[in-house]
């Protein structure tokens, strides 16, 4: 198998209600946007920004996993973004526990690029998402 050294990430997460049930989805191509993975997991009770680090930190496993070396990781969750690269200082106890595990797994790479991207170019990482929230609540 070849490693894919350079990958894009998309990631997403949601709760239904805040908090409420929610999930992730992530979205992983090599760099010629041949998908390598997608996740969709279920993650219980949780709000909407802990969904959204959630996503970050199962997407830099997976990574970490499969031997990449530089991401570049796209979200639709500006307040995340803005805070992953420190324009915003991370507030909340709960987010900065995520924040810290994130900061972590990013010292396992060459490079990691945090991108914010409007919705509507984000919509496999959400239907991944919906899909995981959806399944647990058969």
């Amino acid at each position: 198998m070849t490693k894919n050294k350079k990958i894009v990430i998309y990631t997403d997460g949601g709760a239904r209600g805040n908090p409420g049930p929610a999930g992730i989805g992530v979205v992983i191509y090599d760099q010629n946007k041949k998908l390598i993975s997608e996740i969709s997991q279920y993650l219980g009770e949780a709000t909407n920004n802990q969904a959204e680090y959630q996503a970050v930190i199962i997407a830099l496993e997976k990574a970490k996993k499969i031997g990449a070396e530089e991401i570049n990781l796209f979200s639709d969750s500006e307040l995340m973004i803005s805070q992953l690269k420190g324009d915003f200082k991370v507030k909340n106890k709960e987010l900065g526990s995520l924040f810290v595990k994130i900061w972590n797994l990013k010292q396992s790479f060459k490079k990691v690029k945090f991108h914010h991207l409007p919705r509507a170019e984000n919509k496999r990482a959400d239907q991944l998402v919906n899909q995981a929230i959806d399944e647990a609540e058969k």
